[in-house]
């Protein structure tokens, strides 16, 4: 009985044999025939789509429709809009046929809205159109906004698709109902027309091409862009390093080092003479180094986001360092370049490196809860989308990353160019900006991905999540004097997602907020007209403020921030030492080649 009792009762028939779970173990071999094919498949549908998800709409919808469909009272109040939008419109047709043709607006256009200034719009038929457009661009947005249960992703996609689509058909697209249009015709007997289908074939051929539209004008990197004069005094895989030649007698101590987004080229700090930045630094007595970042292809394709933080900005601070021999150095980040600053600044607290004197940021997130309009296109789905597309090419170019920013401008930078180009005829004219704007970059698969999921879609850095090496890091760590800049217009980083490093850092900061966008408001050089900029200082220790006590508390300046911005740095430098000529060849760093160097100029 006692062995009875000792005795391990059997264990239960299993449900499947064991040969059968050793075959749900192993991998299977259709599944990355099954991916490949997936993967492809999405990877040529982004070409046609300018790289937005199609899936990312239709969810869109699909939450808004099933919402709408069991809202009747909503239905109600949408129709109760209707009536008096239409009794607006009727009003408006009694007053203009009674004055002859002529009458004060039911509806304004949206401030930003600029398709309707002239005044012929005001004319009869013209202006019944421009009103109708309108009144029906308000019904839409409010049908699209406010159903209670959307979620608020959802809900901003669907009004923006809907802003489009109206877009598409707004009357100043076309000749019989935009009055500018007609009247240019008649003055030049229909050439403006036959001139617009030329342009438009040369756009096409380019679009083809996937070359730039139109062309940079009479704008030439190392003529007229990008010559301010210095020497390339490094260059690895991934970065060209430029040394500015100095102007002054003696210089500050402490170089400032410039880290520019590798979605852009370099030289937009290094304009014409009158609009670069960087000259602006070197007058001011700062020894001034820049990366000019390399414009990736293919072969790298595996470059990622801890790559650019190794070989680029701690590659490029070893340099200016060994170049000069400063023990610090002021580093200024801008855009994705200032994101990426502040990763390296921060690991380089955490691990006692003390080689940032101070930081600079323009235009750059470090927190991404609220990115503004640009977050329309980042969604699970979207990023999934982009990814296979750059998984096919090895990078995303910059004619597939500029669609989406297109279309958050759509009136002004697709429709109101259209009718510019192509139907009155008439090519505006390119600026300095414009030619460099039109100088795209492309980004690598690898790290445009780690990019997108971890900041975009993940916000690991606000949260303390992204890692570098084998920890992560924490804003907090960073105790440098920090300057940041955003601007007021700015859709790619709007001013309130910049300015929550305050929520993240404890340091003493300066956050400024100037006019202008993304592009527009950096290059704000002294002088040039209309600028202006508010400013207020966070002390270290200081209690935390929201952004509007900010921006009621923050003091308004005439003028460019660049000079508020030189005088901050001069308060945070040393005495002046002897000026520096670029390079250093007893350190290894003798000059390569003239600025601006190679790697700005590969397409």
């Amino acid at each position: 009985m006692a062995e009875a009792d000792s005795v391990v009762p059997p264990a239960p028939p299993s449900l499947v044999s064991a040969a059968h779970c050793d075959e749900l173990a192993a991998p299977d071999p259709v599944e990355g025939v099954a991916e490949l094919i997936d993967r492809a498949t999405s990877a040529a549908l982004a070409q046609w789509t300018m790289g937005i998800a199609p899936e990312s709409l239709g969810a869109a919808f699909a939450d808004w429709a099933v919402h709408a469909a069991r809202s009747p009272g909503r239905a109600m109040l949408l129709g109760a809009k209707t009536e008096r939008k239409l009794h607006r419109l009727a009003d408006y047709i009694a007053r203009a046929v009674s004055s002859g043709g002529e009458a004060q607006p039911c509806i304004e256009p949206l401030p930003q809205d600029h398709r309707f200034t002239d005044p012929a719009w005001s004319q009869w038929p013209f202006g019944l159109y421009q009103q109708a457009f309108l009144l029906t661009q308000q019904w839409l947005d409010a049908a699209g906004g406010g159903l209670p249960g959307v979620t608020p992703h959802h809900e901003e996609v669907v009004r923006f698709t809907m802003r489009q689509l109206l877009d598409l058909v707004s009357p100043a697209n076309f000749v019989w109902s935009n009055p500018v249009v007609q009247q240019r015709v008649l003055a030049t007997g229909g050439m403006c027309l036959l001139e617009g289908a030329r342009l438009f074939a040369e756009d096409w051929q380019a679009l083809i091409r996937r070359e730039p539209l139109g062309d940079g004008g009479d704008f030439h990197v190392g003529q007229n862009l990008a010559v301010t004069p210095g020497k390339v005094v490094f260059r690895n895989e991934l970065i060209e390093l430029i040394q500015y030649a100095p102007t002054t007698d003696e210089v500050k101590p402490e170089p400032v080092l410039i880290v520019p987004a590798w979605i852009m080229k370099y030289y937009i700090l290094d304009l014409s003479p009158e609009n670069s930045l960087v000259r602006f630094l070197v007058g001011k007595g700062y020894t001034v180094f820049i990366i000019s970042w390399r414009n990736p292809g293919p072969d790298q394709r595996n470059l990622d986001m801890e790559s650019y933080r190794r070989d680029g900005v701690m590659r490029a601070l070893d340099a200016v360092t060994e170049i000069t021999g400063a023990e610090s150095v002021h580093a200024c980040g801008y855009c994705l370049g200032g994101t990426l600053l502040s990763i390296a600044a921060a690991a380089a607290a955490r691990d006692g490196d003390k080689r940032f004197h101070s930081l600079t940021f323009l235009a750059a997130q470090t927190d991404f809860s609220e990115p503004g309009e640009i977050g329309l296109f980042i969604d699970e789905a979207q990023v999934r989308f982009l990814e296979n597309l750059m998984w096919q090419q090895g990078y995303l170019d910059s004619s597939q990353m500029g669609g989406a920013f297109q279309m958050l401008r759509s009136a002004d930078l697709v429709w109101s160019r259209g009718v510019q180009d192509y139907l009155l005829g008439e090519r505006a004219p390119v600026n300095d900006l414009m030619s460099w704007n039109a100088d795209g970059t492309r980004m690598p698969y690898a790290m445009h991905s780690q990019y997108l999921r971890q900041l975009f879609l993940e916000n690991r850095l606000a949260q303390e999540r992204f890692r570098v090496g084998n920890s992560t890091i924490s804003l907090e760590d960073i105790t440098a004097p920090t300057y940041v800049l955003g601007t007021e217009k700015d859709h790619v980083a709007p001013w309130r997602s910049v300015w929550k490093i305050h929520v993240l850092t404890d340091c003493d900061l300066r956050f400024v907020l100037t006019s202008g966008g993304h592009n527009g408001g950096i290059v704000s050089p002294p002088g040039h007209p209309h600028r202006h900029y508010r400013s207020l200082s966070r002390p270290d220790g200081t209690r935390h403020v929201d952004a509007d006590a900010w921006l009621a508390n923050a003091q308004m300046n005439e003028g460019s921030w660049w000079t508020d911005w030189a005088q901050w740095l001069g308060e945070h430098s040393g005495e002046p030492v002897p000026a520096r000529e670029p390079g250093n060849a007893k350190k290894g760093y003798a000059p390569l080649e003239a600025a601006p160097g190679r790697y700005v100029l590969q397409r």
